[in-house]
């Protein structure tokens, strides 16, 4: 190589240092697009309608703790909207769920509750994409902190996937579902759906201890099951029963009815309209199920 061909690369590697060093300096990140945003409002709003849970703020925020999305369903109380705020932005900038910090504080730690612009109450939770956290969801004036924090959970766990709901505005795709495996651990951590349309629904379901007689007038149940053990009664007849959202009844017991013990790998499918409930349960008991939604009978 000549000397003059050595002096023309020289000057060309001089003239790329500047770019190379600014490429070396910053780094790409998911961002939550407003899209997403109202695609967790649709997701913990038709959580709060199968739960029956009027009365909800909803509140999505970004990474930065600004505010992107709020929806106030009927019935709510005049402090909710800053509260899911309050809830979201905690989640978004400590990076963890709020019940976390509630729970510390009332172990004492109560030097948390100096700290500006922070809400340690229960219905706060981060919003992950791609295992980076790019928001937070804020829920408040559902029936419980655990019912906010349930919705918060549902809303939180849609983004990237479509949801559908009853509502208007709701999401809709086409295109295949992929849910991620990070998401699908999340999700069982709880027990929160992991995706639901109007004929069908997905659910990470978890339990660690026996259940009431359940009910579902539309929904047959279709359970995989992933771990743990625990005996299904299914069958006979649902014992002081009421209904505690659209079309999902509970009970206390079974009186009668066929039991059945379950073990990692079985499949049962419960039609809908059977009664149904889980005891002897080793916890965590986890399964999928996938609901399948009826057609509503017109009269």
């Amino acid at each position: 190589m000549n000397n003059r061909i050595r002096r023309i690369l020289a000057a060309g590697m001089v003239a790329l240092a500047p770019a190379a060093t600014a490429i070396a300096q910053t780094i790409d990140k998911p961002t939550l697009s407003l899209d997403g945003a109202r695609r967790v409002i649709a997701a913990a709003r038709a959580e709060a309608t199968a739960k029956n849970a009027p009365g909800a703020v909803i509140a999505v925020v970004d990474d930065g703790g600004n505010l992107m999305a709020l929806e106030r369903l009927d019935g709510t109380f005049a402090a909710g909207a800053n509260i899911s705020i309050g809830k979201a932005r905690t989640a978004a900038l400590f990076k963890k769920p709020t019940r976390v910090f509630e729970e510390l504080i009332n172990k004492s730690r109560t030097a948390m509750t100096t700290l500006t612009d922070f809400t340690p109450l229960q219905g706060g939770v981060p919003i992950a994409l791609d295992g980076k956290i790019v928001g937070g969801v804020g829920v408040s004036g559902a029936a419980s902190a655990q019912q906010d924090e349930e919705l918060a959970l549902a809303g939180a766990a849609s983004l990237g996937r479509p949801v559908a709901t009853t509502g208007s505005g709701a999401p809709s795709s086409h295109a295949a579902t992929y849910l991620a495996a990070a998401d699908v651990a999340a999700a069982f951590m709880k027990g929160v759906p992991l995706l639901e349309t109007a004929g069908y629904k997905v659910h990470a379901s978890r339990r660690d201890k026996e259940g009431q007689a359940e009910i579902h007038t539309r929904d047959t149940d279709i359970l995989y099951v992933l771990e743990g053990t625990a005996t299904l009664v299914t069958g006979g007849e649902a014992v002081n029963t009421k209904t505690v959202a659209p079309e999902e009844l509970r009970g206390d017991t079974i009186a009668g009815g066929e039991s059945r013990a379950l073990v990692k790998g079985d499949v049962v499918v419960i039609p809908n309209g059977v009664p149904h409930l889980f005891k002897d349960v080793t916890a965590p008991f986890l399964y999928f199920v996938v609901k399948a939604t009826a057609p509503r009978s017109v009269s």
